[in-house]
């Protein structure tokens, strides 16, 4: 009789890990504001990237909407971030991320942020991101994109408001 009432014991703890383990993944993959790459940002010829005309110039620019403060247009090609190495950014500002790539499958993420992406051929990626205080941030390729793929970096770095010398650079 005695077998029963531990085997009900094991059942009941059994049962409560597996809820457990399911509240943390459902926790992990909707609570804290991750979502999946989609395509909200729109499709793009990847043979010619320079025709759309978020890539015509890549770097940072004025926002066009209210979601953001600034724009960026990255173009990840191999081995290189174009318009993220480097970027200047006035602390306490929202910056929207349109990336794309003309080649291969890339990563972009922002080291110490919780920004990470794909970055797919065809595809505009758009990301948003606050930098709430001063810092410097490495750009990497978080996906295996050739023999090269260990140099592709860039670097964002984010200056106090007084210090920032505007979209000119005159810092």
């Amino acid at each position: 009789m005695e077998i029963h009432r531990y085997e009900k014991l094991w059942f009941g703890a059994a049962l409560v890990l597996i809820v457990g383990f399911i509240a943390t993944v459902v926790y992990g993959a909707a609570g804290v504001g991750i979502s999946m790459v989609d395509d909200d940002g729109g499709t793009i010829d990847p043979n010619n990237v320079t025709d759309h005309p978020k890539f015509e110039q890549t770097g940072l620019h004025e926002a066009e909407g209210d979601d953001a403060d600034y724009e960026a247009s990255v173009i990840a090609r191999r081995f290189i971030f174009q318009g993220a190495d480097p970027l200047e950014v006035p602390e306490n500002s929202v910056i929207t991320f349109y990336i794309t790539s003309p080649d291969v499958v890339h990563g972009f993420k922002i080291v110490d942020t919780n920004a990470n992406t794909m970055v797919i051929p065809g595809q505009v990626t758009e990301m948003t991101v606050e930098f709430d205080e001063p810092g410097e941030y490495g750009i990497l390729c978080s996906e295996f994109c050739g023999a090269g793929h260990e140099n592709m970096a860039g670097q964002l770095t984010v200056v106090p408001e007084e210090e920032w010398g505007g979209l000119g650079g005159d810092s």
